[in-house]
């Protein structure tokens, strides 16, 4: 198993598809999947002669069952020691939702002459929690019934989850596929409970604002306005107004996981802008 051991003795599982002399993108996976869930744009890109390099963050798929070090910081230094290990330059990273504030975070932090542009999809930053200075975040119940669900039955949360407000299955009119649903479960129990509890602080609490306004690579940004994950209006045009060098594109209708219900839409979108 391909992996990179951290500083603080972690075994970070990554995939590394296509030449290795190509120009490397770098995907970030959400809260509480995998690697896995890039697998629409993994193939699409390396099939177009790009590097693609895919890990599962710590806690989570193939990487280790760690207690502790559940924070955006050791997640974008463990994203780093990938860097570093495989001596990654020029890179395209794409965000998706944890992934994006994930991707954010490394960027602003170890990214100096590392990165070349920045792709944020669905994506929890600035900040996801309502607080004095963010009154459009969603309060602090919304997360605490989260991991009172995760802690009662994970199992059937992530099925319900899946099922329903992550792909807008439970939406009129969108036929569900027990495929996508499944995988989605399959991803999310294959990682680990206690790096999934903690992980729902880190993706809501952290705040961001700062981390986006040090980032001077040109930037995309997406998301759907039928997110019923990360919603729209406290997320991509707060976060495109902080950036440096931006493209904010809203997609009408689109969920959550629009990467997987509407691959071909967005991966037209990275190519035009990773290829521009």
């Amino acid at each position: 198993m391909t992996s990179v051991t951290t500083k603080d003795g972690v075994q970070i599982f990554y995939k590394d598809w296509g030449p290795k002399t190509a120009q490397p993108i770098v995907f970030h996976h959400g809260w509480p999947l995998s690697a896995d869930d890039w697998d629409a744009q993994m193939l699409c890109f390396a099939g177009k002669g790009w590097r693609v390099i895919a890990h599962d963050r710590r806690g989570h798929g193939r990487s280790s069952q760690v207690s502790d070090g559940h924070d955006m910081d050791h997640y974008a230094a463990d994203v780093a020691a990938i860097a570093e290990r495989l001596d990654l330059r020029d890179a395209i990273h794409v965000g998706h939702s944890t992934g994006g504030g994930e991707a954010t975070r490394y960027a602003a932090r170890h990214g100096r002459g590392r990165v070349a542009k920045l792709v944020l999809i669905g994506a929890v930053p600035p900040l996801m929690l309502k607080t004095a200075g963010n009154p459009g975040g969603l309060p602090i119940e919304v997360f605490d019934g989260l991991r009172k669900e995760l802690a009662a039955n994970r199992a059937q949360f992530y099925l319900d989850l899946a099922s329903g407000p992550f792909y807008g299955y439970n939406r009129s009119g969108i036929i569900p596929s027990q495929a996508v649903i499944w995988n989605w479960w399959r991803q999310g129990m294959m990682g680990g409970a206690k790096a999934h509890y903690d992980g729902i602080k880190a993706f809501s609490e952290t705040d961001f604002s700062e981390d986006l306004k040090a980032i001077t690579v040109p930037t995309l940004v997406l998301h759907g306005d039928d997110d019923q994950i990360v919603p729209v209006a406290d997320s991509a045009p707060l976060s495109a107004r902080l950036l440096k060098n931006s493209t904010l594109k809203i997609y009408e209708k689109l969920p959550h996981g629009m990467c997987t219900t509407h691959a071909d839409i967005i991966n037209a979108e990275l190519l035009s802008f990773i290829a521009g």
